[in-house]
């Protein structure tokens, strides 16, 4: 046979106890003594006894911060928990994860069981819940109308949002028949065509709440088609109609708060989006005609009248630009004619004939030699002014 540690039995114990779905998730009924709480952990520690034996308990700080009230020595009670081994002094010990007192205990016991199980039905899940309607035309108010909850409801509704019509269904809020009626009051108020329900009383002591606990009234406000309210008028305890609905309040006036908007603040609202909307809409026109000056000026710009216009002018500046070349042109020409004649007068044969100088013909040939002519011929003679004929008497 094999030795082992003495770790290793006190491990192997653990497994099986924690192995033995007898012993998880048991509720244990028996009397606190030795009850302390750790004030640095948060952790408690106690002993569960009856008129025989005893039994260890801890209860973790996290489980300690749910409980509803401070177990005492002598306090009846059922822990629900689990029985495993503290490893290291091979004690066996209950897990504590919930306690309530004896009292209570089948009644608490039930709603917990009945928690869990609609729990595990999603009828509590968050991506159930469905937001309130913004403004309600008509608010539905499942309660009994003559209890102080539906006063409260008219008063806030009155003062906060008049538009809406509020459509009161009468209904046991406690007492034998309860569920059955508020089930129907919610059917109505959903029949009538309520935008969003609200389902609640004016508070009242655990047993005046049970209506609000039963399985029948959950299933229906999670199966109402609008948004429900719940308002059972209490502020520490959720019923399980709160958990189920799409929004809980803590009294039936927060509730109609919550279904409807403060007409005051929609004004207020309303100016301000009307200020934003003629700001916004005084923008608008302004950029509307900045641009339309700009189209319109580029219109303007681009027409057959100002292209005429641009045309004509263009033409007006090219005539006096012609007309001043052609004057420059014949201005120059005029000078050059000028110099020409000068240079033409200057080397024409009359100025020599002016200065004294005359020309010899023989017929119409201009004698530029003695040797053309001989004695005796007759010449004519060209001078600056008339002429004459001469014979030719010698040459040399």
């Amino acid at each position: 046979m094999p030795v082992i540690t003495v770790s290793q039995v006190n491990r192997y114990i653990s497994s099986k106890l924690k192995g033995d779905r007898i012993l998880q998730g048991i509720m244990v009924k028996g009397e606190i003594s030795n009850f302390t709480k750790h004030f640095k952990s948060g952790h408690c520690y106690f002993t569960l006894k009856d008129s025989e034996c005893s039994l260890k308990a801890v209860m973790f700080a996290g489980a300690a911060s749910r409980l509803k009230f401070l177990p005492e020595d002598g306090m009846s009670v059922i822990v629900s928990g689990s029985i495993s081994v503290y490893e290291r002094d091979g004690a066996y010990q209950l897990y504590a994860n919930d306690i309530v007192p004896e009292g209570a205990g089948k009644a608490s016991v039930k709603l917990e069981q009945l928690k869990r199980k609609l729990e595990k039905e999603g009828i509590f899940a968050a991506e159930h819940k469905r937001p309130l309607p913004y403004m309600p035309l008509k608010i539905g108010a499942v309660t009994s109308l003559s209890g102080a909850a539906i006063r409260d409801i008219i008063n806030v509704l009155t003062r906060r949002y008049p538009l809406c019509e509020l459509y009161a269904v009468n209904a046991l809020v406690q007492g034998e028949g309860a569920p059955e009626s508020i089930c129907r009051g919610i059917l109505r108020a959903e029949n009538a065509g309520c935008d969003v329900i609200i389902v609640g009383r004016g508070g009242g002591s655990a047993e005046d709440l049970s209506a609000f606990n039963s399985e029948q009234v959950a299933r229906a406000v999670y199966g109402c088609k609008v948004p429900v309210i719940s308002a059972v008028g209490h502020e520490v305890d959720y019923t399980i109609a709160d958990l189920a609905a799409d929004m809980r309040a803590p009294t039936p006036s927060a509730a109609a708060e919550l279904a409807a908007p403060d007409i005051a603040a929609l004004s207020e609202a309303v100016t301000q989006y009307r200020s934003r909307a003629e700001k916004a809409a005084k923008a608008v026109l302004s950029r509307a005609n900045d641009r339309y000056t700009a189209i319109s000026a580029e219109l303007a710009a681009q027409s057959p009248e100002k292209k005429l216009e641009y045309t004509s002018s263009s033409l007006d500046r090219a005539d006096e630009r012609l007309d001043a070349a052609m004057t420059r042109l014949i201005d120059r020409c005029y000078a050059e004619l000028a110099e020409r004649s000068a240079r033409l007068d200057a080397l024409s044969p009359l100025k020599v004939l002016a200065r004294g100088y005359s020309l010899v013909y023989s017929g119409d040939e201009l004698i530029r030699s003695s040797d053309t002519i001989s004695e005796g011929d007759t010449v004519t003679l060209r001078f600056d002014s008339g002429g004459a004929e001469a014979q030719i008497t010698k040459k040399w």
